[in-house]
C-alpha cells in the first residue's frame, strides 16, 4: 500500500532524544512502527539521521517534529535545518492538548514520542526556520542578567542579615560588599552588551521602541519577550502567548464538578512571567484601567497575585498586538473601538 508521510516524533530531554517513526498510508490509515533512543548531542545526530534513512528508503520524504522544549530542542533543530531536512518546531500546548484526545494510561518518554509522531501525521504542519541570532544573543545575556540579579539579591540579604548581628564581623561584610559591586559591575557590562547587539539592527530596535509605547513596559521588558520568544516565531495569536508564558488559566476537572480552585499553569516560560512582574505593578500604580482590572478582581477573589497575573496577561497580549501591528500603543484604543462601532451601528 503506497505511503503518503512519514513522520519522526521526537520527544527531547536534557540529554535523551526518544524518538518515534511512524507513517500514514492511502487508506488514511496510520502505523507506527519504530522506536529508539539517542543522546542529545551533536556527534549523536548523525547516527539518529541514518536510522531514519536506513528504515524510510524509497518513501516520502521525513519530517521531523518536536516540541519547544526550552533550548534542549535547538541543537538538534538546528542540525536538522542545515543537513536539508524538514522540521517543525511545535508548541508544548499543542501537543499537550492533542495528547488528552489520545488513549494513553501512561506517561512516558515512549508514549510522548509517539503523540508527538501522531500529530505530526495528521496535522498539516508549518516548516520551521532558524530564528534570527540576534534573538539567540539576546536570549542569552538577558538569561545571564536575571541569574546576576537574583544572585545579588541572595547576597544583599545576607549583607542586611550579617549587619543585623550584635557583633557584625567586619572582613566578611568587606567581601559581601564586595561581591555586590562585582555583581553590579558585571550587570552593567551584560546591559552594555545587549545594547551594543540592538543597535545592530535598526528594524528591531524600532520594534522595542513601539513597544516600550505601552505604559509600564520599559526596554529590557521587551527585549526579553521578543527574545524568549524569538520574535513570537512560534506564536499566532494572544492565546498561544499566553499558555507559552504559562500564565494561562487552568482547573481542574472530574464530571460536572470543579476540584480546586482555577491557577495559572506555569507550565510556560518562565522568564516571560518574571519580565512582567515589574511593569505590571507599574500599570496597576498608573493606569487607570489597569488599576480598575486589578481593583476588580482583588475585590472579587480577596487575593492581590491574582489581580497581578491578570494584568500580566493583558500587558503581554498588548505587547503582540503592537508588534503585530507594527505601530505604537494607543490609549483607549478598546473605548476607541468600540465607539466608532457603536457609530456605524447608529447610522
Amino acid at each position: 500500500m503506497k505511503v503518503l508521510k512519514q513522520v519522526l516524533g521526537i520527544d527531547v530531554g536534557q540529554k535523551e532524544l526518544v524518538v518515534t517513526l511512524g507513517r500514514n498510508y492511502e487508506d488514511f490509515s496510520l502505523e507506527l512502527f519504530a522506536y529508539k533512543v539517542f543522546k542529545n548531542k551533536e556527534g549523536a545526530f548523525d547516527s539518529l539521521v541514518k536510522w531514519v534513512e536506513k528504515l524510510t528508503i524509497g518513501g516520502p520524504k521525513v519530517k521531523f517534529v518536536m516540541e519547544a522544549t526550552g533550548v534542549y530542542h535547538q541543537k538538534i533543530a538546528y542540525y536538522l535545518v542545515a543537513n536539508g531536512y524538514d522540521v517543525s518546531v511545535i508548541l508544548p500546548n499543542k501537543i499537550s492538548n492533542y495528547g488528552r484526545t489520545v488513549e494513553v494510561k501512561t506517561v512516558t518518554d515512549k508514549t510522548c514520542s509517539e503523540i508527538i509522531a501522531r500529530f505530526g501525521l495528521e496535522r498539516k504542519l508549518e516548516l520551521w526556520t532558524p530564528p534570527k541570532r540576534i534573538y539567540r544573543e539576546l536570549q542569552q545575556l538577558t538569561r545571564e542578567r536575571a541569574q546576576i540579579v537574583e544572585e545579588r539579591t541572595s547576597v544583599k540579604n545576607q549583607l542586611h542579615a550579617e549587619e543585623s548581628e550584635a557583633f557584625p564581623n567586619k572582613n566578611s561584610l568587606k567581601r559581601i560588599k564586595t561581591l555586590i559591586n562585582f555583581l553590579t559591575k558585571q550587570e552593567a557590562e551584560i546591559k552594555r552588551d545587549i545594547s551594543t547587539y540592538l543597535n545592530t539592527d535598526s528594524s528591531l530596535k524600532e520594534e522595542i521602541r513601539n513597544i516600550c509605547t505601552i505604559p509600564g513596559v520599559g526596554e529590557l521588558t521587551a527585549i526579553i519577550v521578543m527574545a524568549e520568544t524569538n520574535g513570537f516565531e512560534l506564536i499566532r495569536n494572544k492565546k498561544q502567548l499566553v499558555s507559552y508564558a504559562g500564565l494561562d488559566v487552568v482547573e481542574k476537572q472530574s464530571g460536572t464538578s470543579v476540584k480546586g480552585k482555577p491557577r495559572i499553569s506555569k507550565r510556560g516560560n518562565k522568564n516571560i512571567r518574571r519580565a512582567m512582574h515589574l511593569p505590571a505593578i507599574s500599570a496597576v500604580k498608573h493606569n487607570e484601567n489597569y488599576k480598575e482590572i486589578y481593583a476588580r478582581l482583588v475585590s472579587r477573589t480577596g487575593i492581590k497575585m491574582k489581580g497581578i497575573v491578570a494584568v500580566q496577561r493583558k500587558l503581554l497580549e498588548l505587547i503582540f498586538i503592537v508588534y503585530k501591528n507594527k505601530t505604537t500603543y494607543v490609549k483607549d484604543y478598546e473605548l476607541r473601538k468600540r465607539a466608532q462601532l457603536q457609530e456605524v451601528a447608529a447610522l
